[in-house]
């Protein structure tokens, strides 16, 4: 899903650029300059402007909110790799501390057993 996003992402981006290019401001613009004026001549006299600007509008609206999903979707994947990571320390420090258990339950039993065999007299004698 992430990866859908980021593809949708970019053309948003690259269509976002074409679109502010084609604007033809004060100066003339980028618009303009394909073909001296034959953006007006595409969209109409008044059209280009008011057509343009919505577009503008309305592509800048998506990339906001693409932005926006697209960094609550890496964030929230962040937290749940920190989660899994406390997780797993976690289990890791639980098996070292019923290992430790074990070896000093084997070590009691070792002791013991060592504490009968001296209690215990020869049976030669």
């Amino acid at each position: 899903m992430y990866t859908f996003i980021s593809i949708v992402y970019v053309f948003v981006c690259l269509f976002l650029i074409l679109v502010v290019l084609l604007q033809s401001g004060k100066g003339g613009g980028l618009g303009s300059a394909f073909g001296g004026g034959a953006s007006q001549q595409i969209f109409g006299g008044a059209g280009a402007g008011n057509l343009l600007t919505r577009l503008t509008a309305v592509f800048a609206f998506v990339f906001m909110a693409l932005s926006v999903w697209l960094a609550f979707l890496s964030t929230s994947g962040e937290q749940a790799l920190d989660r899994a990571v406390r997780e797993q320390s976690a289990a890791q420090e639980a098996a070292q501390e019923v290992e430790e258990a074990e070896a000093e339950a084997a070590a009691a039993e070792e002791a013991a057993e060592d504490a009968e065999t001296e209690a215990e007299p020869p049976s030669g004698e």
